[in-house]
C-alpha cells in the first residue's frame, strides 16, 4: 500500500477540528481517530526525532532544538539517521519516499553539513532549511539550495508544499509503493496566515478552561514564577496568535483536500494509508504561561492523530495509549518489514487499525524533558539569575536549565494517572489524577497513597533506562507488573533515578 503522513508544527488537541474541517472529513470520518495520543517529548526536534527512529529521547538523544542538543547534528547524521524508518522502507521494503517540510530545527546549520546533506532513506528531498517559515526561506532541493521570497502565489510555504506533492503523485512511478511525509510550518510561529484567510476567524480567542490565567500553586517552580494574573497585553498576545495560527491551518486544509482528490483521481486513494498527526502541543494561558510548550501537561504532550487505509473503519474512536514513537513500528509494519529486525521501542498500530480483538496493549509510558537555559542572565529580567530562556516581557520564562523532567502517564481500567520527577534541587514531584482533575490543577504527590508512588518511581527508572522491547513490559496497574520494593534502594536504582545528561 501507499502511506502518506501530514505532520504538523505545534498543534494541540483542542483547536484542531474546527480550522480543518475538511482533514476531519476526509481522515478522521473516513477512519479512526486516537483520543489517547501523545508524544514522549514536548519539544520539536526531540519529538520529530522520535517519530523517525521510534525511540524514546533517551534512547536517540535528541534533548532539544539546538545542535549541542543533538538536533541534526553530525552525531544524529551518523548514529540514528541511518536507521529511521525511511532508510529501512527505502533500502528494504522498496519504497520510493518523498520528503517535504520541515525536517529538524537545525537542519541545513553549516556545522551539519548544511543544505547538501540528504539524510539516507529519501528518494525525493525538499526540506526547509532550519525553523518554519512562511515566506524568505531556503529548500535544500535533493540537497541544493532553492532560496524563496516572499510572493504569495509562489513562495507561501504550505502552497508550495502542495505543489511539489501534486507533482510527485503525478510523476512517480508506479512499480514501486510510495510513502510520503509532509511537513507543513503550520501552526508554528511567525503564523503568518495566506491572505484569503487573513479575516477569519475574527472572533476567535484561546480556550478559557478552568486551568486558564491560574497560578500553578503545588507545581515546579518554573510555573511558580508565571505572574497571576497575567497583563492584559499577554492575554491580547495569545489571543491573537491562537486566531493567527487556526488561519494558517486553513491552508493546510487545502493541502490535504487536493491530495486526497489526487490520490483518488489516480485510483490509488483505496490503496493509501493516510496519517494526520503533530509534533508536540501548546499552551495558551494555561497555569499563566502565555505560549510556548515543553511543559509536562496534557495541553503540550497531548496530539491529535487520525487514520483513514485500507481495512479501517470509518468513524472509530480509539481509547489505547499510543505515543509517536508508534508511528515508525506502524509504518514498518504495514510495508511488511520485520519489526524485531529494529531496535524501535514503540508498538505498531496495524492490529489496532485493522479492529483485532485481545489485542495486548500498554498502560503507561514515558514523557521526558531536559531543559533549555543560557548561562548567562536575561538582561530583560536579571532578577531570575542565569539559566533562564524564552522569557516574555514581564518576565513569565518559559524554560530553564532545570526545567529538566520524566514522568510516567498511566492510562488503564483503572487509572488515569501522571507521576512526574524533577532532576533539580528539590527533587520535585508531580502528581494527578485527571480523572477527577483533567485539566491538572491539584498536584496530589504528597496525598496519594505511599505504595503507589514507590511503584511509579520504580516504573519511572525502568522506563528511564528502557531500550526496545524493555520499553514495552507491563506498566504498575498491568496484571502481569511485578515490583520488588528492594530493588529501589540498589546502587542502579540511585543512579536511574536523575534524568542523565550525560550523553550531551
Amino acid at each position: 500500500p501507499g502511506i502518506l503522513t501530514f505532520l504538523a508544527d505545534t498543534l494541540l488537541v483542542l483547536s484542531f477540528q474546527t480550522p480543518l474541517k475538511k482533514t476531519n472529513a476526509l481522515i478522521a470520518q473516513m477512519g479512526i481517530t486516537f483520543v489517547n495520543a501523545y508524544v514522549p517529548s514536548a519539544l520539536c526536534c526531540p519529538s520529530r526525532a522520535s517519530i523517525l527512529t521510534g525511540k524514546y529521547p533517551h534512547n536517540h538523544h535528541v534533548v532539544n532544538n539546538t545542535l549541542e542538543g543533538n538536533c541534526s547534528s553530525k552525531l544524529w547524521q551518523k548514529i540514528q539517521e541511518p536507521y529511521t524508518f525511511p532508510a529501512l522502507l527505502k533500502a528494504m521494503c522498496g519504497y520510493q519516499t518523498f520528503f517535504a517540510g520541515k525536517y529538524l530545527n537545525e537542519y541545513g546549520a553549516e556545522d551539519a553539513g548544511g543544505v547538501g546533506h540528504v539524510p539516507p532513506g529519501w528518494s525525493f528531498w525538499y526540506a526547509l532549511e532550519k525553523n518554519s517559515k512562511y515566506y524568505n526561506y531556503t529548500l535544500s532541493v535533493n540537497g541544493k539550495a532553492r532560496r524563496h521570497g516572499e510572493n504569495y502565489s509562489v513562495d507561501y510555504l504550505t502552497d508550495v508544499l502542495a505543489n511539489m506533492s501534486l507533482d510527485f503523485l503525478e510523476y512517480k512511478s508506479n512499480f514501486e509503493p510510495f510513502f510520503m511525509m509532509i511537513a507543513t510550518p503550520a501552526p508554528h510561529s511567525p503564523w503568518t496566515p495566506a491572505p484569503q484567510y487573513t479575516k477569519s476567524f475574527q472572533n476567535v480567542s484561546a480556550p478559557r478552561n478552568s486551568n486558564f490565567n491560574i497560578h500553578g500553586k503545588n507545581k515546579h517552580w518554573l510555573i511558580r514564577q508565571a505572574k497571576t494574573p497575567m497583563t492584559n497585553s499577554s492575554i491580547q498576545f495569545l489571543d491573537d496568535a491562537y486566531r493567527k495560527r487556526w488561519q494558517t491551518l486553513l491552508s493546510v486544509d487545502d493541502l490535504i483536500e487536493k491530495l486526497v482528490k489526487k490520490l483518488e483521481v489516480n485510483g490509488e486513494l483505496d490503496n493509501t494509508y493516510i496519517f494526520y498527526t503533530s509534533d508536540n502541543g501548546f499552551h495558551t494561558g494555561q497555569f499563566s504561561l502565555p505560549i510556548d510548550k515543553r511543559q509536562l501537561y496534557e495541553f503540550d504532550i497531548k496530539v491529535p492523530l487520525l487514520v483513514r487505509g485500507p481495512g479501517i473503519k470509518p468513524n472509530q474512536t480509539n481509547k489505547m495509549l499510543v505515543a509517536n514513537i508508534d508511528l515508525g513500528p506502524t509504518i514498518l509494519d504495514i510495508a511488511g518489514y520485520d519489526l524485531n529486525k529494529t531496535q524501535m521501542d514503540g508498538m505498531s498500530l496495524l492490529p489496532l487499525l485493522r479492529g483485532e480483538k485481545n489485542v495486548t496493549w500498554r498502560s503507561d509510558f514515558l514523557v521526558e524533558y531536559q531543559g533549555e537555559g543560557y548561562n548567562g542572565t536575561d538582561p530583560t529580567c536579571p532578577g531570575l539569575g542565569p539559566g533562564v530562556t524564552h522569557c516574555f516581557p514581564d518576565c513569565v520564562c518559559e524554560d530553564s536549565y532545570n526545567n529538566t523532567y520524566a514522568c510516567v502517564r498511566t492510562l488503564s481500567a483503572s487509572w488515569d494517572l501522571q507521576y512526574c520527577e524533577f532532576d533539580d534541587r528539590e527533587v520535585f514531584v508531580e502528581v494527578y489524577n485527571l480523572t477527577a482533575d483533567p485539566h491538572q490543577i491539584n498536584n496530589i504527590a504528597k496525598t496519594i497513597d505511599q505504595e503507589i508512588l514507590e511503584k511509579m518511581n520504580y516504573r519511572l527508572m525502568m522506563l528511564q533506562s528502557c531500550s526496545g522491547a524493555t520499553c514495552r513490559t507491563p506498566g504498575v496497574f498491568d496484571p502481569g507488573y511485578r515490583f520488588d520494593p528492594r530493588l529501589m534502594f540498589s546502587n542502579h536504582g540511585l543512579r536511574a533515578r536523575r534524568f542523565s545528561a550525560q550523553f550531551l
